[in-house]
């Protein structure tokens, strides 16, 4: 469904209003890139208040640029299980661990306490997508998704149980990108190209779970603590949700499509776990830590094997 580009769209909001509470105060601390020992104050004040004017100018933004375009109804639920071959739903997973990740750095950089810190920013990103699964329910357009609140209640509580129980993400959820002819076919659906292609067309994305080996060990010195093995799902030859159209909104027809699920292996990098002793770079790499590294692959789809010597 369309929705989901909308709440990605929307997250990423929330996740740059964390950033530029940190950045606020760059130029007023030497240590602005490294944690706080303890409780930094001016810095909870700045992460709660971007997050909070951030969420709600989201909100409101949402109801008043996407929503009032479409008729309301009373609350109502919706089952969308079947779109776009399970992409949408793993996508809200990926997007509830990544704020719930994001929101977690930003409390403990201010210094909260650590298990405050987890269950308050780690479910941020259920909170948010929480809500726009209301707006959703009030619009006849769409409809509370049940399914969509479990694949966001998963996420949230990957990163949450991980953090409490080894207080590190050995498994986690990342994102990779690349251009698919589908798009071309039907803009109007998948997008007409760059960001807007990225967040619409689920037969460019691929949903990572990468695994870290070496977190698992008890050795002080670990084997290459920064590589992990990475599992990956996408689809393909998807031109609308639970089916294909035979035209497009203006009418045209369209060329038939085979939809068919992908399921592939690769390695990955963990950049949080590469030793440098710049915080700053720490911060990058924190920040950048959603997107899968490139890397060779082996697909499996339609019932064969294929080899990629890079994937991405």
């Amino acid at each position: 469904m369309l929705s989901f580009s909308k709440r990605i769209v929307s997250s990423q909001l929330v996740l740059l209003g964390l950033l530029a509470a940190n950045s606020g105060f760059a130029q007023s601390k030497p240590s602005f890139f490294q944690n706080a020992d303890t409780l930094h104050k001016g810095r909870v004040w700045g992460v709660g208040i971007t997050t909070g004017v951030g969420y709600s100018a989201t909100m409101i933004g949402l109801n008043e640029l996407w929503y009032n375009d479409y008729p309301r109804s009373e609350f109502h639920f919706y089952n969308d299980n079947d779109a776009w071959m399970g992409m949408d739903k793993l996508g809200h997973a990926l997007t509830a661990y990544q704020v719930g990740r994001y929101g977690y750095g930003a409390l403990n950089w201010a210094g909260v306490k650590k298990k405050p810190a987890v269950w308050i920013g780690g479910n941020l990103g259920l909170f948010f997508l929480t809500s726009v699964e209301i707006l959703d329910g009030t619009s006849a357009e769409w409809g509370f998704s049940p399914g969509d609140a479990i694949a966001n209640l998963g996420g949230a509580a990957l990163f949450i149980g991980q953090q409490l129980a080894w207080d590190e993400q050995r498994i986690q959820l990342k994102f990779s990108y690349s251009a698919s002819p589908y798009a071309e076919m039907r803009p109007e659906t998948l997008g007409s190209g760059g960001v807007e292609s990225v967040l619409k067309d689920y037969n460019g994305q691929t949903i990572w779970m990468s695994v870290t080996p070496s977190a698992f060990s008890n050795r002080e010195r670990k084997f290459l603590p920064w590589l992990s093995v990475s599992l990956g799902y996408s689809a393909n030859g998807m031109l609308g949700g639970s089916s294909n159209p035979d035209f497009d909104d203006s009418g045209v027809p369209l060329p038939s499509v085979d939809r068919y699920r992908q399921y592939l292996l690769s390695l990955d990098v963990d950049a949080s776990k590469i030793p440098v002793r710049s915080p700053a770079l720490k911060t990058i790499f924190s920040v950048i830590g959603f997107i899968k590294f490139p890397a060779p692959a082996l697909e499996f789809s339609q019932e064969k094997l294929t080899w990629h010597w890079m994937y991405f």
